[in-house]
């Protein structure tokens, strides 16, 4: 059985590809489908983009679909950067720019007031059938400054205290096992073998 994860990052794709080792399910992307548009993310919620982008790629290829959308919610920020993380600084999509604005804005909040979690929501969809979601956190708190060179995103500024490490100070398997993603992917993976069990 074929699952199109609905992306062309190759990191998720590993990921999952990691994650299925065993199954006998052949993970693709939509860099095997180059003529399927990009889904554009307009939803208000992680949820309502994961589930637009799972029903759109699934009802396009014809094979059932798997999406995510996540980002980081800060709490003294009420939430944000949220749904809009990978845009927070503009539409340029750009790490560096969207940490120093979430620096900024946090410059004179104390340590115990910068509280925040990583959301996962994951979709997966059945062509012309249901869609089911899944989701995982990572609670956290926000550094003052970034600290390691590993991962993407806000994984610099992201500091997770029972390893006492941001996010990008953890190796791959660390941060598979504590991450938002890496939660909400062992969730749809038990959905997914039901789904494939009807």
């Amino acid at each position: 059985m074929k699952l199109v994860l609905a992306t062309r990052n190759t990191g998720k794709v590993k990921e999952l590809q990691e994650l299925l080792a065993g199954t006998g399910m052949e993970v693709i992307s939509l860099a095997d489908f180059p003529d399927v548009p990009e889904v554009v993310e307009d939803g208000d919620t992680f949820q309502a983009n994961a589930i637009k982008k799972a029903r759109q790629v699934a009802e396009t290829v014809g094979e059932v679909t798997l999406s995510d959308d996540s980002g980081l919610e800060v709490d003294y920020l009420g939430g944000a950067p949220g749904v809009i993380s990978a845009r927070f600084a503009g539409a340029q999509h750009d790490d560096e720019a969207n940490n120093r604005k979430l620096l900024d804005l946090l410059s004179e909040v104390p340590w115990e007031k910068r509280t925040g979690r990583f959301r996962c929501v994951v979709a997966l969809a059945v062509p012309g059938g249901t869609i089911e979601t899944v989701e995982g956190t990572c609670e956290g708190i926000i550094t003052t400054e970034p600290k390691g060179d590993l991962g993407f995103g806000y994984d610099p500024l992201f500091f997770v205290p029972e390893y006492e490490k941001t996010f990008a100070e953890l190796n791959a398997a660390e941060k598979n096992l504590i991450s938002h993603r890496g939660k909400a992917l062992t969730k749809a993976l038990d959905v997914l073998k039901r789904t494939i069990a009807r």
